[in-house]
């Protein structure tokens, strides 16, 4: 049977449980073993769909269409593996599921209880993952912090694994603050105590402590923490604070925590294989050039938001040893009518206008746009990206006034991007977006098949509206190529420049699909552009 690691925290969010699970995942793959990963979120949206990137960070979405947590792109980036409907899961869903089952009378007779209807469902799910990923260990990481009224259910969940299938089987990760106070000089270790017995309050006890911490612990303050935690010292595996994360899953292997992980669960402890890891963390540590790019979007204070752009973008510039410095462009500070787009530009070799959704900033993206278009600087639109670089071609190149999307203004006198035939008569906002892996065709002799070599690709998207074909002759006659196609649909999926060193844009989201060690082959070619434009 599958084994499982559970991945909790304490003290506070935010101290990397996403990196950790992510890091014990690519140590156990680095051993040989068929890992799988799941998250499990205690707020009750069905899922991150619906909620502003401002509030949650990027909505990431796997190949099979499911709106997820950012944390599920630190684990495909981490693992290069892709997730699926069950690496998502949230009290929303749960509930909405026991609930919908009580409604069709799977459950007549009986009275709907958090235990054991709520608890079997959550378990179920967990069971779900092992069985439609055929993994060996399964990784599922806990929302929140211990202690959560949210997660209490969860927690009881876990609790109840572990009665059912035995500490051979099951294996608790838990991370802990352990804070440095300047004014005595010394590491506290009271906030991981009791977060420890907060954890076993709720029956569960913790196999491994990851403490965050921003110096090494040393020998005196692990003796503490293994005596109250009643843990072996070695089973504190010290998680210090680094500049770059990639070096955290070297510095546990230092530590041995799959070592710890495979021995509990009686499986072969195998030689690892991360030299490709390791060879990722000296390009990162080597970089010799930098460069700036330009992001514009309307979500840019918080950098979450476009988290997966942000890594994507990196590992472009790991592939040329150069390190992007990305400048924050707030689109509605464009539109002003006093900015100077010379000055705000003056030192980026790139601009790129990532997804969104709604109005507010679009004409300050429109400009970006055609700053691009017009200086002759390396241009990719993503999603949103490619509508406003429709948009603004139509406007300023082909002299279709009031040239807009219907999202913007649904009485627009001409939507050369459109509301999708399929979603016009859709109510429900959530989980209704053309969502998951659709097909292009891509034609040749052109920069996509350049960058691809490949005359289709399989994306993943995330929209409701899309290039209104309707408006197809004249713009692609005024030199804009529709370079890649839908089969199925006969949709846009990818618009580029003739005479321009590199404009390119596409419907769907690429970065979901960037790996540290492999770049995305639009990120590639933007990146390379945008040295070369140095």
């Amino acid at each position: 049977m599958a084994k499982f690691v559970f991945v909790t925290g304490g003290v506070c969010s935010g101290l990397g449980k996403g990196i950790t699970a992510s890091s014990i995942a690519l140590l156990l793959k680095s051993k040989g073993y068929k890992v799988f990963m799941q998250k499990f979120d205690p707020y009750m949206n069905v899922d991150p769909g619906t909620m502003s990137p401002i509030q949650h960070g990027e909505v990431f979405v796997t190949a099979d269409g499911c709106e997820t947590d950012l944390d599920l792109g630190h684990y495909e980036r981490f693992i290069d593996e892709e997730l699926n409907y069950t690496s998502n899961i949230t009290n929303g869903k749960i509930y909405s599921s026991v609930i919908e089952k009580e409604r069709i009378g799977d459950f007549l007779g009986a009275t709907i209880q958090i235990v054991p209807h709520i608890s079997n469902e959550i378990k179920n799910k967990i069971y779900e993952a092992a069985t439609s990923s055929g993994a060996d260990i399964v990784i599922t990481e806990i929302g929140g912090t211990v202690g959560d009224i949210e997660s209490a259910v969860m927690m009881e969940s876990l609790r109840q694994i572990r009665l059912e299938i035995g500490i051979e089987n099951s294996l608790f990760v838990h991370t802990t603050l352990v804070p440095y106070l300047f004014g005595s000089n010394e590491l506290k270790t009271k906030p991981t105590q009791n977060s420890i017995i907060e954890l076993r309050r709720l029956g569960i006890q913790p196999d491994i402590i990851v403490t965050r911490a921003p110096i090494d612990l040393g020998e005196n303050v692990k003796k503490k923490i293994s005596l109250f935690g009643s843990i072996p010292a070695d089973h504190i595996i010290e998680a210090k604070d680094v500049s770059n994360i990639y070096q955290i899953p070297i510095n546990f292997h230092k530590q041995h925590i799959e070592d710890i992980i495979l021995k509990q669960f009686n499986l072969k402890i195998t030689k690892s294989n991360l030299e490709h890891w390791e060879n990722l963390i000296k390009t990162v540590e080597s970089l010799n050039q930098e460069i700036e790019i330009a992001l514009v979007g309307k979500y840019v204070e918080l950098e979450d938001a476009y988290l997966s752009v942000k890594e994507a973008l990196k590992a472009a510039g790991y592939k040329y040893n150069t390190k992007i410095n990305i400048k924050w462009v707030n689109s509605e500070e464009l539109e002003n009518k006093n900015c100077n787009l010379k000055e705000v530009f003056k030192n980026s070799k790139g601009i790129i206008v990532p997804g969104g959704f709604g109005s507010r900033g679009i004409e300050g993206m429109i400009k970006a746009a055609e700053y691009a278009r017009v200086n002759k600087i390396p241009y990719l639109g993503i999603c949103l990206g490619m509508q406003i670089a429709v948009i603004e071609f139509a406007r300023n190149v082909c002299g279709i006034k009031e040239a807009s999307s219907r999202e913007f203004n649904e009485l627009c006198p001409n939507p050369v991007i459109d509301l999708m035939a399929d979603q016009k008569a859709i109510i429900n906002k959530g989980g209704t977006l053309r969502l998951g892996n659709y097909r292009c065709v891509i034609q040749k002799d052109t920069l996509a098949y350049k960058d691809y070599q490949s005359a289709e690709i399989l994306e993943r998207h995330r929209h409701r509206y899309e290039f209104n074909n309707n408006y197809k002759d004249i713009i692609t006659s005024k030199g804009m190529i529709a370079s890649g196609i839908n089969p199925d649909a006969n949709l846009v999926e990818i618009i580029e420049l003739k005479n321009h060193p590199h404009f390119i844009a596409c419907q769907f989201h690429p970065e979901f699909k960037s790996r540290p060690t492999k770049p995305h082959p639009l990120f590639d070619s933007f990146i390379k552009s945008s040295i070369a434009n140095k």
